[in-house]
């Protein structure tokens, strides 16, 4: 039987975790604080599953510098389930009803203003790979595609498949901002290997980053949400993380009521997904699974004990991820047995998509069981793609990628 630290770990998702966390989560699940019962026995609403939640809220808020308070420039942090895809219903959900409570004021009572109103109703989205697609899918769903804009394409511009992100200059927002009740962006592509380099302009913007959280530093005060699964960089499958700004929830922003939105045909989503009912009650509604937050507080107190000093905290973690995966492009780019997916200038620092010789089927085959046959496993691509991919995640450690590294070079010169 092979030893955990024989095998390194290049999957997509769920994604590895630091043996540190799992040994004490281990010991955790038999007998939390000395109390005789496991985590995952303890009440949701006991003092100590408190205590697990303000920790990792906390933790989170000094990562990434996420603004307090209970003011409009603040934001809340919530615990959801559901993972990224359950979010792609609750951000038109939430933000269509905000956006319908502010535009159905002095109205209400009025049918035909109000159906005026809502024709005008737009969702903006960034379309720039299959998570995006699969979001702008879902809005269409839920309100009808005469609502939903999409702002650009990338299919659109490298000869109907993804790769890039266009420039800006090429978008298409939708004309008047205040019927913009959401612009979405997926922050990186998990399937694709495309990562934005920046923060993207846009009406009320929204960001998943599901596949890159807590691997670089984020300008949280340009955002209206940002949500991410945690089974990337954060810990285990169950939970989903939500920054919700102040500005969208009570007292500094009403929601429509449901019976005006189903009578103006627009869906109401179901109160687990409802960010004032979850903000209301600190993440706590319905049974939220404490031992999955737990996970992701301990894995989020290592990167704050090894970023000591720092401004912002994450950036210990940022020069790590950024120098794993330089080091791992540079091997691609220094053979042409490698051919790199997307174009360079949006090269995801977290999911590495690359073809050997060009995609051929028996060398794709070779260089995987020869990987594996190191404890090199995970680097098959997505199964929508194909091809390899070596996903970079937070505990994907550097001696990982340098044993990777050495693979690959083997393998281009045929020592492998």
């Amino acid at each position: 039987m092979p030893r955990r630290e024989d095998v390194h770990y290049f999957g997509a998702g769920p994604a590895p975790l630091p043996t540190s966390v799992l040994e004490e989560a281990a010991k955790v699940l038999l007998n939390y604080n000395d109390s005789g019962i496991g985590i995952t026995e303890i009440s949701h609403r006991s003092p100590e599953a408190n205590a697990i939640l303000a920790h990792a809220q906390d933790a989170l808020r000094q990562l990434l510098d996420i603004p307090n308070g209970d003011g409009p420039e603040g934001y809340q942090i919530l615990f959801l389930q559901g993972g990224g895809s359950g979010e792609f219903s609750a951000v038109v959900y939430n933000l269509v009803s905000v956006w319908l409570a502010k535009r159905a004021k002095g109205i209400v009572d009025d049918e035909t203003k109000l159906a005026d109103e809502v024709a005008k109703l737009r969702l903006d989205y960034l379309v720039t790979g299959s998570w995006s697609l699969k979001a702008s899918q879902e809005a269409a769903r839920l309100i009808g595609k005469e609502h939903v804009n999409i702002v650009t394409d990338s299919r659109q511009h490298r000869d109907g498949k993804v790769g890039v992100i266009p420039s800006a200059e090429t978008y298409k927002p939708s004309t008047t901002a205040a019927d913009v009740a959401l612009t979405y962006y997926c922050d990186n592509e998990t399937v694709d290997g495309v990562e934005f380099q920046g923060t993207p302009d846009g009406e009320n913007l929204v960001a998943d980053m599901s596949s890159n959280f807590l691997s670089r530093r984020v300008d949280v005060r340009k955002h209206i949400a940002i949500f991410g699964g945690a089974q990337k960089n954060i810990g285990t499958t169950g939970i989903t993380i939500a920054i919700i700004s102040n500005k969208i929830l009570p007292p500094h922003a009403a929601m429509a009521d449901s019976v005006l939105m189903r009578k103006l045909g627009l869906s109401v989503g179901p109160v687990v997904l409802d960010y004032p009912t979850v903000a209301k009650n600190n993440s706590l509604y319905n049974t939220l699974p404490i031992f999955d937050v737990w996970i992701a507080g301990r894995v989020m107190q290592r990167l704050l004990d090894a970023s000591e000093g720092q401004t912002p905290r994450i950036a210990t973690q940022q020069a790590e991820s950024d120098k794993k995966a330089k080091d791992l492009y540079a091997v691609l780019d220094g053979s042409d047995v490698y051919t790199v997916v997307p174009d360079k200038s949006v090269r995801s620092r977290m999911n590495l998509c690359f073809r050997i010789k060009g995609g051929d089927a028996d060398a794709e085959k070779a260089f995987l069981k020869g990987a594996e046959s190191r404890g090199l496993f995970g680097l098959k691509g997505h199964r929508s793609v194909g091809g390899i991919r070596a996903s970079n995640y937070n505990a994907v450690s550097v001696a990982a990628v340098e044993k990777l590294i050495q693979y690959m070079k083997d393998f281009a010169d045929g020592k492998a």
